[in-house]
């Protein structure tokens, strides 16, 4: 076999987890926009395809993992390229992680769906959910344009998430504390929340690995954080 086409060989492999990452990222981002759509409105039937879908991920990210193993073994890659290869295994749990959030969240469209969800909470949600995807969908377009100052961004960017989860989290401790029948669809909505909190955070990992398989080194200095829900916690006892 030529040395050529075993490069081209080696190319497609590594268009094959390139292909299939970016795959995963659109099913996530449509399960994480699905389950809050199945929250706010309440709606059932949405609610489980979300659930019905986990398994498309799961599935992607082993088969992504069984490509990337038989790619090391087979070709033994060095520098740049076993970077790539390892940035997509570390890519590819990060986004089923997120499709586990957003599954987490369709289950509990159920326990909602009793009691409802006051507008006002219910466009917090939507605001948090719109920046979590927002910060997804564009960590996933820096996968694909290798943007390293971009990377850089999205990950600096994680305080807004956090500051927005804060505020939404204060509002849901207020409903339950002016009326106990407010404190299960709550907790749930509490629970909601900080699943696409950490949605944003899974999206700031992801950023991470991109720089690292960009550069080479992990980006400088801590991510900021604007998470206060526990101060916040003590200021309500």
């Amino acid at each position: 076999m030529s040395s050529t086409h075993i490069v081209s060989v080696y190319d497609e492999e590594l268009k094959y987890l390139a292909r299939r990452i970016s795959e995963m990222g659109g099913t996530a981002e449509q399960m994480v926009g699905d389950s809050v759509r199945a929250l706010v409105n309440t709606d059932a039937a949405l609610a489980q395809k979300v659930i019905s879908e986990d398994v498309i991920l799961d599935n992607a990210e082993r088969q992504i993992n069984e490509k990337a193993i038989l790619t090391i073994a087979k070709r033994q890659p060095m520098a740049a390229d076993l970077r790539e290869i390892m940035g997509a295994i570390r890519i590819a749990a990060e986004l089923e992680r997120v499709g586990d959030l957003g599954k987490n969240n369709a289950k509990r469209v159920i326990a909602v769906q009793s009691s409802g969800m006051p507008r006002k909470l219910a466009r917090g949600l939507e605001h948090l959910a719109e920046l979590a995807l927002m910060q997804l969908k564009e960590v996933l377009d820096v996968y694909a344009s290798r943007n390293v100052e971009k990377a850089k961004e999205i990950r600096e960017r994680d305080d807004e998430i956090d500051a927005v989860y804060t505020s939404l989290f204060r509002e849901l401790l207020t409903y339950m504390m002016e009326d106990p029948r407010n404190i299960t669809p709550c907790t749930h909505l509490l629970f909601c929340a900080k699943n696409i909190e950490r949605i944003g955070d899974h999206a700031t990992n992801i950023a991470e690995t991109i720089f690292y398989m960009a550069t080479g080194a992990p980006p400088e200095g801590e991510r900021p954080k604007d998470d206060h829900t526990t101060s916040v916690g003590a200021e309500m006892e």
